[in-house]
């Protein structure tokens, strides 16, 4: 089985070059499942509910966020639209699982795989957030180990994606550690910066600190680097915009047992225009 997790969309640029490479990716390595970080596709701050349709529209099956998933308030109301149980569009985007109680929309999602010669397998992508540097999140850990034994429960699912947004290489690390052979892969987003540690850990896990930004690389991660230059020459405030230039999209491919979940390879991708 094949598991595409594409990082982090910003802003046009990103949208542009998945757009551009997403088909032939998912055709030339007949993947069976495809989850896309979408938390930057607006302006590189949040997304909306049209740029969630759009990136359904290119092929993603599961959309992943983090910490700028409130930046666009009409996101509220479109993941209130779903209810639990559902498979609609809207079910599918994710928040933070480990987020403050009560909060709008789901940090899982369970699903089959709807065609190819997986189709009808049972899968799980689950959407933590890291504690280290960030805020108004609770444990990940014991988050992660709760949400793994209601998926034991629920749909039994052996495939199971982490997307593991968060600033410390560390804390990424020791989440890696925390689920190997418990889950198919740990997946790094948020730092927008691809890492060259991907690795199958000893129980079966893929793994890979951060599978970097699918956007603009001249740029400071993402962002017009003159603005963030004359942040840190001068200390003065000012408002960021989303670069545009060169942009490439960064992606990590997945090979695992459908039957058992265990990853046997993970594959780093970048593919400009």
């Amino acid at each position: 089985m094949k598991i595409l997790f594409v990082g982090d969309i910003f802003g046009s640029a990103g949208r542009r070059i998945v757009r551009e490479h997403l088909g032939h990716v998912r055709q030339s390595h007949q993947v069976d499942l495809t989850v896309i970080n979408g938390e930057n596709a607006a302006g590189g701050f949040g997304i909306t509910p049209g740029l969630a349709e759009e990136i359904f529209d290119l092929g993603a099956d599961v959309i992943t966020t983090g910490n700028h998933v409130w930046d666009k308030k009409e996101l509220i109301e479109y993941l209130k639209s779903a209810p639990a149980h559902s498979h609609e569009r809207a079910r599918r985007v994710l928040r933070p699982a480990n987020l403050q109680t009560g909060l709008p929309g789901y940090g899982v999602y369970e699903g089959v795989i709807e065609q190819g010669p997986n189709q009808g397998l049972s899968y799980a992508v689950i959407n933590l957030m890291g504690r280290v540097y960030m805020n108004a999140t609770n444990d990940p850990f014991h988050g992660a180990d709760r949400i793994l034994a209601e998926i034991a429960q629920a749909s039994g699912a052996k495939v199971i994606v982490v997307d593991f947004h968060a600033e410390a290489t560390s804390e990424k690390v020791a989440m890696g550690w925390h689920l190997d052979g418990r889950v198919t892969a740990v997946l790094g987003t948020h730092t927008h910066i691809p890492t060259a540690d991907e690795r199958v850990l000893p129980g079966g896990t893929a793994y890979q600190t951060d599978v970097g930004m699918s956007g603009p690389y001249d740029s400071v991660i993402g962002v017009e680097k003159e603005l963030v230059l004359n942040r840190f020459l001068t200390g003065m405030p000012g408002k960021f915009e989303a670069a545009t230039g060169n942009p490439k999209m960064c992606a990590a491919l997945v090979s695992c047992d459908p039957a058992t979940g265990k990853a046997h390879r993970i594959q780093r991708i970048m593919l400009g225009e």
